[in-house]
């Protein structure tokens, strides 16, 4: 018997372990190439772990939660078991047709070795099938609706459960007291787990300040009205704000290039290049893909890598690559309807941007009362290296950039 160890892949760079999130299959189970048994997380990413031999799971050595190094078993497939079975399956199919006679004595009648198959793989009982061909003989046609039907029992079984649970949890408040209140225990992921270290280490190790402005949207708002559908045609991307956004914070840090650095021991690491990580929501938690070299970006370019990014990223197919080495972060806490927040720093980045949610507020203009689309904006930084008027000036410049988008065509 050929046994094949199946172990957790390398995750990438600087990555040592994950966590099993999810079994696809179970002990006994008949796995092809390639396909996927589990699904494994990292402190970054997850990724699926895909069998690299058909065969049968006969050992499964970590619990779905369980964190696992790199290298590190996880299950054993034998491969020998899986050809024994297709050998009697489907390389002996004439031969089974007649070995298999028991299952022609229960009902008297001659059976295909395609049906045999489907009869064995399926463990379906044949005094209970009706054969619609020649002399009541059991076709193929015949195993398939046995099938069809057992697959709709199951699904009106399962919906039937659903409907159960969620009456059960329909219950009035006498009820719930009556029946005991609960409280669920439930592991945090890897990434969770993670995303709570790096948090509560920035804040220990960064000396983190907030400053705000606000922003006057009009200008920008109307651009975005006048070629979206331009834009859109020509580009085959919607126009954002974001572009706008990464176009202007780009463009302050090349004036203000201690906001792009970060702290390293003693020394302070300065950057001539412009990573700009923006921050993801997912189901599994938040991540920052990165838009590299955003400085020599179009704001179609970087629509683009936006959109690619933050479709990878709720599908969870992300790579280390693309989650690590920013310079600079952009949250929008806006798409949730936050009015104003204090980010937290991504280390080892020392500032990161929030965006937040439009608002129409009464605003003074050239001593007239006018409605605006006003935005809160705010840079969270390390005041280690940052001081506050650098930071100050950088929200500004920002603020700048947005109510005069044309000065990012100008470079002034």
């Amino acid at each position: 018997m050929k046994e094949t160890n199946i172990v957790l892949p390398s995750l990438g760079e600087s990555v040592s372990s994950g966590t099993i999130s999810k079994w696809c299959k179970k002990e006994g189970d008949i796995v092809e190439l390639d396909e996927k048994i589990a699904e494994v997380e990292s402190d970054k990413v997850g990724i699926d772990i895909n069998a690299n031999v058909h065969g049968k799971i006969t050992k499964i050595l970590k619990n779905e939660g369980d964190d696992v190094e790199v290298g590190e078993i996880i299950c054993v497939i034998s491969s020998d078991v899986a050809q024994k079975s297709d050998t009697n399956i489907d390389d002996n199919e004439d031969k089974k047709d007649v070995n298999l006679s028991h299952l022609e004595t229960v009902t008297n009648k001659k059976l295909s070795p395609s049906v045999i198959k489907m009869v064995t793989e399926h463990k379906i009982n044949l005094e209970d099938v009706n054969g619609s061909g020649k002399n009541n003989r059991i076709t193929k046609g015949d195993i398939i609706n046995v099938i069809n039907n057992m697959k709709l029992t199951d699904d009106v079984q399962t919906q039937q459960l659903k409907t159960s649970q969620l009456t059960s949890q329909m219950v009035s408040p006498l009820a719930a007291i009556k029946s005991g209140r609960m409280i669920e225990r439930i592991r945090m992921t890897k990434l969770r787990r993670t995303i709570a270290q790096r948090l509560k280490n920035s804040q220990n190790n960064a000396a983190i300040l907030s400053t705000f402005n606000e922003v006057d949207m009009f200008n920008i708002t109307e651009l975005r009205k006048k070629y979206r559908e331009e834009f859109e045609k020509k580009h085959g991307i919607k126009l954002g704000f974001m572009s706008f956004f990464v176009k202007a914070a780009v463009a302050a840090l090349q004036e203000l290039p201690i906001i792009n650095a970060q702290v390293d021991g003693s020394d302070i690491l300065y950057h001539n290049y412009y990573d700009i990580g923006v921050a993801v929501s997912t189901n599994s938690g938040l991540v920052v893909p990165i838009i590299r070299n955003a400085e020599h970006l179009s704001f179609s370019e970087i629509e683009m890598e936006i959109s690619q990014l933050g479709k990878k990223a709720k599908e969870g197919n992300l790579s280390i690559n693309e989650l690590s080495g920013g310079t600079f972060s952009i949250t929008n806490g806006g798409v949730f309807g936050s009015l104003l927040s204090t980010p937290i720093i991504n280390p080892p980045q020392s500032a990161i941007m929030g965006m937040h949610k439009i608002q129409d507020r009464p605003v003074v203009i050239n001593s007239t009362i006018q409605i605006r689309p006003m935005m809160y904006i705010v840079l969270s930084y390390d005041h280690r290296i940052i001081d506050g008027k650098e930071a100050v000036t950088f929200l500004t410049k920002v603020k700048n950039y947005i109510e005069s988008p044309e000065r990012l065509l100008l470079s002034i």
